[in-house]
């Protein structure tokens, strides 16, 4: 094939997949330099950030650039392209020399452009995938997705709750259930609670120093909350890029904010401001301190805050809108409600709007 000088590829990648990949790489081969142009319309779902900055990550040495394109496309209408046009000028000022696609329209568009048209796999022999059949259905799509699009689409359960109430057994039993269903679901994770292995970790620290300290003798201060909530975000974050497309949290950084309320006697902003960046979660599943037996395995010492604490984080659960539920009962009545609440969240689907229509 031959070499071309500046090369462009352009499309709505909503959300981009391995076919939208294999056609980037395939033009960065033979051109000396490669724009990728993104082009969004505000009725999408995915804004048009998050897909310039996906693509950014997938294909660094591609300059990738975004507009928004709200005009619907005919292919039959010289006005229509001519406003398109104007809209992939206005991003792409610059000459190109040739325009490759896996689009039929391919050939008018590169001569608009005044390039070459180098049509990529037509028929999606190579990679059988279209961003309508992700939309349609993530889950059937999720091997044909980069680690950022799987990230973003995961939904995540968090798990969240007093001392000693179960939530790091109920999120290790809802990641097994979930990956003893095969397939895409062979990848369930979960993520433990960071704030537990830092606390761990000042114990351990202190006993170097004293042998004989107990928990008890350890202090926290305001500063390491923000830290502890940071961290959270990251290995959450970390582990929805590699797993299915649902996610299991023992705790999070929301629940951080209650945890310093809980040792230090009051809110934090900078704890708060960490939970308000973090990404975003879909369920809560609050465990009830009733009928399960407070254990004091070195790093416990509130079972007589368990209710106050129940209580706080049913509270902020419902002032900040999260939507949640209360398990309660023997574990395996816990897991039975977990995994329907679960399921019906799953079975709601993504909600990605379809995108402008395409006259005919």
């Amino acid at each position: 094939m031959k070499r071309y000088q500046h090369g462009l590829v352009l499309g709505k990648f909503y959300p981009p997949h391995t076919g939208h990949h294999h056609l980037v790489r395939t033009a960065a081969q033979h051109c000396e330099r490669l724009t990728v142009l993104v082009c969004a319309a505000s009725v999408e779902t995915v804004p048009l950030e998050t897909r310039v900055q996906w693509m950014r990550e997938v294909h660094p040495d591609a300059r990738v650039v975004g507009a928004v394109d709200d005009t619907e496309m005919d292919l039959n209408d010289p006005a229509i392209w001519d406003a398109h046009m104007a809209v992939f000028r206005a991003a792409v000022p610059e000459g190109v020399d040739a325009v490759f696609t896996s689009e039929t329209y391919g050939d008018e568009l590169a001569r608009r452009f005044g390039a070459a048209h180098v049509l990529v796999d037509l028929d999606r022999t190579a990679f059988p995938v279209s961003g309508a059949a992700v939309r349609k259905d993530p889950v059937g799509s999720w091997g044909f997705l980069e680690e950022p699009v799987r990230a973003w689409l995961t939904r995540r359960v968090v798990v969240l709750g007093a001392e000693s109430t179960g939530t790091t057994t109920l999120a290790r039993a809802l990641a097994e259930h979930y990956r003893a269903r095969g397939g895409v679901w062979a990848r369930t994770r979960w993520v433990e609670e960071y704030g537990r292995a830092y606390s761990e970790g000042k114990l351990a620290a202190l006993r170097a120093r004293f042998p004989e300290a107990a928990w008890e003798d350890v202090e926290f201060g305001s500063d390491e909350f923000p830290v502890i909530a940071e961290r959270q975000n990251e290995h959450e974050n970390a582990a929805a890029r590699l797993g299915s497309p649902v996610l299991f949290c023992d705790t999070d950084s929301f629940a951080t904010t209650i945890w310093h309320e809980r040792y230090m006697g009051g809110r934090d902003p900078r704890v708060e401001a960490v939970a308000e960046r973090a990404a975003p979660h879909h369920l809560w599943l609050l465990t009830d301190h009733e009928g399960v037996p407070f254990e004091d395995d070195g790093l416990r010492d509130g079972e007589e805050l368990r209710p106050w604490m129940t209580d706080r984080f049913r509270s902020e659960l419902t002032r900040t809108g999260r939507e949640f539920i209360e398990v309660r009962g023997p574990h395996e009545q816990r897991l039975a409600t977990a995994v329907a609440a679960v399921d019906a969240l799953l079975g709601r689907g993504w909600g990605l709007a379809d995108p402008l229509p395409e006259r005919r």
